[in-house]
């Protein structure tokens, strides 16, 4: 059963501990039976949806970003890729490793650490959706620096009203298409395309959203004012996309526009 629909309050560090501790434990003690219960699930639309929006000649290096028991690691080494996996839980991590022999990281969500300009696309299947949407901002740009230019982010959620909150012991951020633009945007991406799943239903049996983003990087002359409806922003600063990442500053004092040099529209 679904609770705290429409969460306002702002997260703490206690809360967002409990959020990712609680969330991994349900994946932790459930390992097994979520590798029985998806190992056979078709996400070859997704993959292949990632794959031909992504330039440049194969193999690709690929994130899979919450990549689980390692279903999808097993798919994109088959298809000659030089897929990487990342998930927050160790029996998961384990397992994928195992199953798949590709390199594997255990990092958590809220607790990235990955390296910048290293990869042709994100593979993030199920994933996203576990992070609060405080938090989003701050995920999808980490993950924006750690693409190529021109690199692809691939992900699908469950979609919904806009609401968070816990499902069971997992928490969850249901977001419709427009909410989940508007975050893509302002993390610095520029859409692709998106769709419903499953392929061939109606609307209301087609419970994920998939969209496909692309890292955009365009340079401007030093000097160059840029208009505040440009920026992306982050709790308690305004977050400026620059040449060699993201910066935080303070424009409260400034009137519509501002010129930091070798600022990024």
């Amino acid at each position: 059963m679904h609770d705290e629909r429409h969460r306002t309050r702002v997260l703490s560090a206690d809360d967002r501990e409990v959020i990712a501790g609680r969330t991994l434990q349900h994946y932790e003690d459930n390992a097994e039976h979520f590798w029985e219960g998806t190992k056979d699930h078709d996400v070859e639309q997704n993959i292949q949806t990632l794959l031909d929006s992504i330039s440049g000649a194969p193999p690709y290096r690929i994130l899979d970003f919450g990549c689980g028991p390692g279903r999808d690691l097993i798919r994109l080494t088959a298809l000659g890729h030089v897929p990487v996996g990342l998930d927050g839980a160790i029996a998961f991590v384990n397992m994928a490793r195992e199953k798949s022999r590709c390199e594997l990281w255990h990092q958590d969500f809220l607790a990235l650490d990955l390296p910048g300009d290293h990869f042709d696309g994100v593979f993030a299947n199920a994933a996203l959706f576990h992070v609060p949407r405080q938090e989003l901002g701050r995920v999808l740009r980490e993950l924006w620096d750690s693409l190529k230019p021109d690199g692809v982010l691939f992900s699908s959620n469950p979609r919904g009203n806009n609401w968070e909150g816990w499902s069971g012991e997992r928490y969850g951020c249901y977001h419709d298409l427009e909410e989940w633009r508007r975050h893509g945007e302002e993390a610095g991406f520029e859409e692709v395309r998106y769709y419903y799943r499953p392929p061939g239903k109606p609307r209301d049996q087609q419970p994920w959203l998939a969209t496909v983003w692309r890292k955009i990087v365009r340079t401007t002359p030093a000097d160059t004012p840029i208009p505040l409806s440009g920026r992306a922003h982050a709790q308690g600063s305004t977050w400026i996309r620059m040449s060699n990442g993201w910066s935080a500053c303070d424009v409260r004092n400034q009137v519509g526009r501002f010129s930091l040099g070798q600022l990024l529209p």
